[in-house]
């Protein structure tokens, strides 16, 4: 019997892993103790907004990349719990594309009815997890914030994991830009799009910050917005306001030059080029070192450490992500089995052939078509081992097709659309605002039907 598991993070992915033992101890199996860290002083990880940039109120680096109009940028059909719907928790069918604090108050909802607060120790941030050859466990140290104190280590046979890789960003440089006479900021630093009014923006970077913060900002007024790429344009039928251009060469006053020998004045830089797994508090055997990719290397199942830890050492969360918490559900679950001792791992080398196949065809993707089956066949090869305990059909491909096919028809109104659950049926109701004129995001006007 496993003695005491550590859960390092309190966002949707240490929860989830949680629920797999609530799961487990209601229908009646002994579990072991359970902590879950978590620095911040509310659970929800990267939902759990703050106004908070660069340092929180204890000097350590704010977590959160949420701003405060983000909404949904896919349906919330394809990140369901099956065993816990948006009409369970709200009452009623509610639109596609919820903003973040509904999202929140769902994802609360599954918690608290899970009853897992109990396991959290907030404000308290990880310093140090050590591998023990010797007895075959880990030491982890932490920091008390709220008391300013580092606490002697913790012995724990198992540790997992759950810190998010979105939150320590990635931030190039280019030549002319520590003369820019404006602001510069990373996406994770982007709170308050009515900042950018009037303005003419820059946003770096061709994924889903960029697009998404490019909206936004048109959204609330901003002038305009140049979207530079570094090797293929995102391609949308963007308004007359967003244009797209190669990346940046260099930067002269307010003068951006890119790499194609056009120029554009602009009032305003935000980087959106992504973030970097960060683990500082893993020792060096211990640590993930993967770009942010569907399969990241040595983890077996996409979940099992290889390079140290003896097997003991779970990451949870760590790929790039179109499925979302339902993805986090399965992999929670997996992970509770494994230690509970109901999911067996195979011999070393079966499992380094393993990961090493899923890796090896993780980089021969290249559509977002490919990407979305290979998330989804990479959740089903986990379903196959939770068997009895998990009889859900997460298989959400042919929403996510369609999703895709709505952004590259409309981008400014893919999120306009309507899709049935896929547990319950019900097609969910148009919302009563256009997203490019819904400038209030609150849960209570959204969820007021009478405005339709």
């Amino acid at each position: 019997m496993v003695g005491k598991v550590c859960i390092i993070g309190g966002g949707p992915s240490g929860l989830a892993v949680l629920a797999g033992f609530a799961k487990m101890q209601r229908e009646g199996q002994d579990i072991p103790e359970l902590v879950c860290y978590e620095k911040q002083s509310n659970w929800g990880g990267l939902w759990n907004y703050t106004w908070r940039t660069g340092s929180d109120q204890h000097g350590e680096p704010v977590h959160g990349s949420m701003y405060r109009y983000l909404w949904s940028n896919g349906p919330k059909e394809t990140l369901e719990f099956p065993q816990y719907t948006f009409e369970e928790h709200f009452g009623k069918a509610i639109p596609s594309f919820p903003p973040r604090e509904v999202l929140f108050d769902y994802l609360q909802g599954r918690w608290k009815k899970e009853d897992i607060k109990k396991y959290v120790k907030f404000n308290t941030v990880v310093r140090d997890v050590c591998y023990n050859k010797e007895t075959d466990d880990f030491t982890v140290s932490v920091k008390r914030l709220d008391e300013d104190q580092v606490e002697d280590g913790e012995r724990f046979d198992y540790v997992v994991v759950a810190s998010g890789h979105y939150s320590v960003p990635n931030v190039p440089s280019f030549p002319g830009i520590d003369r820019f006479p404006g602001r510069v900021l990373h996406s994770h630093d982007f709170r308050e799009a009515n900042e950018f009014t009037g303005k003419r923006l820059l946003c770096i970077g061709a994924s889903y910050s960029a697009e998404d913060i490019a909206l936004q900002c048109i959204k609330y007024g901003a002038e305009s917005v140049v979207i530079s790429y570094r090797t293929k344009a995102m391609g949308f039928n963007w308004p007359k306001e967003i244009t797209e251009r190669p990346l940046v060469d260099r930067f002269e006053g307010k003068t951006v030059h890119f790499k194609d020998g056009s120029s554009s004045e602009v009032d305003a830089v935000i980087m959106c080029t992504g973030y970097l797994h960060s683990y500082p508090y893993l020792r060096e055997e211990l640590r993930l070192k993967a770009s942010n990719v569907l399969y990241p290397p040595g983890l077996y199942k996409g979940l099992v450490w290889q390079k140290g830890g003896n097997n003991k050492l779970l990451y949870s969360g760590v790929q790039d992500q179109y499925y979302t918490y339902t993805m986090f559900d399965v992999c929670g679950l997996w992970i509770a089995k494994l230690i509970q001792g109901k999911v067996q791992l195979p011999d070393r080398d079966t499992m380094e052939k393993d990961w090493k196949t899923w890796h090896a065809r993780c980089g021969t993707l290249n559509s977002d078509a490919e990407d979305i089956s290979f998330q989804t066949d990479f959740i089903q090869d986990l379903v196959k081992d939770l068997g009895d305990d998990y009889p859900y059909n997460v298989d959400t491909q042919e929403i996510f097709n369609t999703w895709e096919h709505h952004k590259v028809e409309d981008i400014l109104s893919y999120r306009d659309k309507s899709f049935a659950s896929k547990y319950t049926g019900t097609p969910s109701p148009i919302h009563h605002t256009t997203f490019m004129k819904a400038l209030d995001d609150s849960m209570a006007t959204f969820l007021d039907q009478r405005k339709n």
